[in-house]
């Protein structure tokens, strides 16, 4: 009895210990927390659209400025936008064909004006890019504009787990 009570609890102890081991981030040289990759699965994907919008309406309302609708034709200018991007393994603000933000939303039928863009090229979420766009003033500006009553937003995923945002804006 005693040994089969000492190999169960030995077994609990590793098992706990590796636990503990398999849940401590990454670190690099200095000892500092390495980024972890976020995956968007298809469960995500589903999600992402509703966060980011509801964000986004958060804190222009928090300013006192109207809230935004998604538009089809902005999301589909934005998807555009994030695809081509990593084509050419930049963020900005051209497209491989020498296309302007304009330009794309003026292709996919967009009738109403057009506001800004906001892209970026990251490994994290769309709230942290979306923190990040608030923490520069011509990002924030662009989303808090006054004018902006339609938002289109999009990203697209390689396989390293880079993600393309692009955020679109009219009124």
């Amino acid at each position: 009895m005693n040994r089969r009570t000492a190999l169960v609890a030995g077994s609990a102890t590793l098992l706990l210990a590796s636990c503990a081991m398999s849940s401590a981030p990454p670190v690099d040289a200095t000892g500092a927390a390495l980024p972890r990759v976020y995956r968007i699965t298809a469960a995500e994907a589903e999600k992402i659209p509703f966060r980011l919008l509801d964000s986004v309406n958060a804190l222009r309302t928090a300013k006192g400025v109207q809230s935004l609708a998604y538009n089809a034709a902005l999301n589909a200018a934005a998807l555009t936008h994030s695809r081509d991007m990593s084509v050419q393994n930049r963020p900005w603000h051209f497209g491989s064909d020498g296309s302007s933000p304009l330009l794309r939303v003026q292709r996919v039928g967009y009738t109403g004006q057009f506001l800004g863009e906001t892209i970026s090229e990251t490994y994290q979420t769309e709230l942290e890019t979306l923190s990040a766009w608030m923490g520069e003033a011509d990002t924030r500006d662009v989303i808090l504009n006054p004018k902006a009553r339609e938002i289109g937003f999009a990203w697209f995923q390689e396989e390293s787990g880079k993600i393309w945002w692009t955020l679109v804006l009219g009124g």
